[in-house]
């Protein structure tokens, strides 16, 4: 069993998105709770849009934030997402992560 209040993020690799490749970092990382955790994409090409994506096992994917401007920054409750300047790379950090954050995430272009 894992100690109560650590936190494991299975994030996914997406290799081909559009014809491009779509690169996403760090591949696995943890936390406890309250802390901050963040993760980045990065594409060979720029995109009109990105959009994050959260899967827990067994279920679809459900959409978390979605971006279409350079530059962009939209919050969802603790989630907080950035499309960078060329639309080639975005962020997404969850702020004071809680159990319910667990799971699998995904960048998708």
């Amino acid at each position: 069993l894992l100690p109560e209040g650590l936190l494991i993020f299975l994030l996914l690799q997406l290799t081909w998105v559009s014809g491009q490749q779509l690169n996403q970092s760090p591949q696995s990382a943890s936390a406890q709770e309250g802390e901050d955790v963040s993760m980045n994409c990065t594409s060979s090409s720029i995109f009109n849009s990105l959009l994050w994506f959260k899967q827990d096992p067994g279920e679809g994917l459900v959409l978390l934030i979605a971006l279409y401007k350079a530059g962009e920054l939209a919050r969802n409750g603790k989630l907080t997402a950035q499309f960078g300047g060329t639309r080639m790379d975005s962020f997404l950090t969850i702020s004071g992560s809680e159990m319910k954050h667990s799971g699998t995430y995904s960048a998708v272009g």
